[in-house]
């Protein structure tokens, strides 16, 4: 189950790393939002990502979060950043809980709702299996 937890994380990467040298404007685009149980699935087709989260309990938990708009996108992409520097040192050390790299590349915009569902997944991996990320 947790090889399920962190598939969404590399649908972004796998995706935003094939696109690699496509230029991003600053302008905002439309994300496709679906929940369905405990999965959810994002999905931008102007930016080429597709993020599903697979972790039981995760949407339910979203919903008592702070919402969205609480956050700039600015915090969101640092904390992301410095949360993928850490989440990827573990990943050799304690395989069985971290069973991949996350390629989260700082220089790709990939949307508000990207970022956010990232940081809250961060949030969301720290509570459930008791993991400091900071």
């Amino acid at each position: 189950m947790r090889i399920f937890v962190i598939i969404f994380l590399f649908m972004i990467l796998g995706v935003a790393s094939c696109s690699t040298s496509k230029t991003v404007n600053n302008q905002s685009s439309q994300s496709d939002t679906q929940i369905n149980g405990d999965t959810i699935r994002i999905a931008n087709d102007s930016l080429e990502y597709e993020v599903i989260v697979f972790e039981p309990g995760f949407e339910s938990w979203l919903q008592t979060q702070k919402p969205r708009g609480y956050y700039s996108k600015s915090y969101l992409e640092q904390r992301n950043q410095y949360n993928v520097i850490i989440y990827n040192s573990r990943v050799y050390s304690r395989p069985r809980l971290y069973p991949q790299e996350i390629d989260y590349q700082p220089h790709i915009d990939y949307g508000y709702e990207v970022n956010y569902m990232l940081y809250h997944y961060f949030l969301f991996f720290e509570q459930k299996y008791n993991q400091k990320l900071r």
